[in-house]
């Protein structure tokens, strides 16, 4: 199948899952434990990834800053705009289109495999909007929650190295943190978090709704709803980096 091909039948399956739905009220509870799957399975990689990417971030940009005419502050602001603008969006979501993708495209490869999703369609019931759906508004919830979480974290861990280090002291690393914050920068990073968890979802989805086969076709499944989700999501990164800066 081209690549062509391949980008219609993934549109055709995201107009799938808004049409013909069933009643609003049976998608909260679904929506929820979606959630809580996405949440907190998630929480703990997460909060390991962030906390020391922020530490060796800080380690990293005051052993490159030498010269004595340039204030240690600047240590501060360079991890904040580094957070922001990339580790946490963008690094966060690479990391759980690993974690989420791979679960989100085994599950439903497991139920296309074993006939489930035959059979829910067979009851008059749109599979891909009664599966999916929930999948998609959970992710987009949960995963800009989980980049929050990592930007806080990455920042703790910075000023954790700063607190119990000798590269720089804590006011000052506070102080850069302060100095020169851009609102925008939040925006930017939410946009591109919300943008990324469309992705992991709708991709990951994707592949396990038209896997065919056996458990070796589930595992392949998951490996492409991996790959194909950090391409999008590295794509995305340049298309609103170009747009939004």
């Amino acid at each position: 199948m081209s690549i062509f091909e391949d980008l219609g039948k993934y549109v055709l399956f995201l107009q799938s899952t808004v049409k013909n739905r069933e009643s609003l009220r049976v998608y909260p509870p679904l929506i929820l434990d979606e959630m809580v799957k996405i949440g907190s399975n998630s929480f703990v990689i997460v909060a390991i990834v962030a906390s020391f990417i922020g530490a060796v971030t800080c380690i990293q940009t005051a052993d490159n800053l030498v010269s004595p005419l340039v204030p240690l502050s600047v240590i501060g602001t360079i991890c904040r705009d580094m957070t922001l603008l990339e580790l946490a969006p963008t690094f966060t979501c690479v990391v759980l289109a690993g974690k989420v993708g791979s679960n989100l495209a085994g599950e439903i490869g497991s139920m296309r495999i074993t006939e489930q999703i035959d059979a829910i369609d067979v009851m008059g019931i749109n599979s891909a909007s009664f599966l999916i759906l929930p999948k998609i508004i959970a992710a987009c919830i949960m995963i800009p929650a989980l980049c929050i979480l990592a930007a806080f974290l990455s920042l703790m861990g910075g000023f954790a190295v700063a607190e119990f280090g000798t590269v720089i002291s804590p006011t000052d690393f506070i102080r850069g943190i302060r100095d020169g914050f851009r609102p925008f920068n939040i925006f930017f990073a939410l946009t591109k978090s919300f943008v990324f968890a469309f992705l992991i979802s709708t991709i990951s989805s994707y592949k396990g709704y038209f896997t065919t086969g056996g458990a070796l076709e589930i595992g392949q499944a998951s490996t492409h709803a991996v790959t194909n989700s950090v391409i999008g999501i590295l794509i995305a990164d340049l298309i609103l980096a170009k747009l939004l800066i």
